[in-house]
C-alpha cells in the first residue's frame, strides 16, 4: 500500500520562523551571540588572538562601533525603517526602543572579528617564520 509522503507529516507545523527552540525563543538572538563567543574564546588561547588581554586596545576598537552603529539603529527605529520581533527577543529595551541584543550585536560581532583577525594573522606569521625549501633556517 502506498502512503503518500503528506500523509505521513500530517499534523506536523513548523515553526512560524523556521526553527523553534522549545521554551527559549525570545533568547534566540542573545544565545546565538553567546555561540558567537564560545565559538571563537579558543582563539584567545589555542592561537595567541590577545584580544582580551590588550583590554585598552578592544575598548578603543569597541567604542567608536557601537557609538556609531546604536545611533545608526535608533535612527532606523525612530523612523520605523525596521522593528525587533518580540518573540525573539527578551522585551529589554535601551534608549528609544533599541533591544538589549542590539547592542549585545554591536559588541560581540567585532570582538569575534578581532579574534578571528588577530588568529589568523598569527597563524600567518607562523607560517612566515619557517624556513623555506632551499632556503637555510632560523639556526642556520
Amino acid at each position: 500500500m502506498f502512503f503518500p509522503v503528506a500523509n505521513y507529516f500530517r499534523g506536523f507545523q513548523p515553526g512560524r520562523y523556521g526553527c523553534e527552540v522549545g521554551g527559549l525563543d525570545q533568547y534566540q538572538y542573545l544565545l546565538l551571540m553567546a555561540a558567537c563567543l564560545v565559538i571563537t574564546l579558543p582563539l584567545e588561547f589555542v592561537l595567541s588572538a590577545r584580544v582580551y588581554r590588550r583590554a585598552t586596545g578592544l575598548a578603543f576598537a569597541l567604542i567608536p562601533v557601537v557609538i556609531i552603529f546604536s545611533l545608526w539603529d535608533i535612527v532606523g527605529i525612530l523612523r520605523d525603517h525596521w522593528t525587533y520581533s518580540p518573540e525573539f527577543t527578551t522585551g529589554v529595551t535601551l534608549i528609544f526602543g533599541m533591544p538589549i541584543e542590539e547592542l549585545a550585536f554591536f559588541i560581540v560581532v567585532p570582538i569575534c572579528g578581532l579574534l578571528t583577525y588577530e588568529a589568523v594573522g598569527h597563524v600567518l606569521r607562523r607560517i612566515r617564520g619557517r624556513s623555506r625549501v632551499g632556503e637555510p633556517g632560523p639556526g642556520a
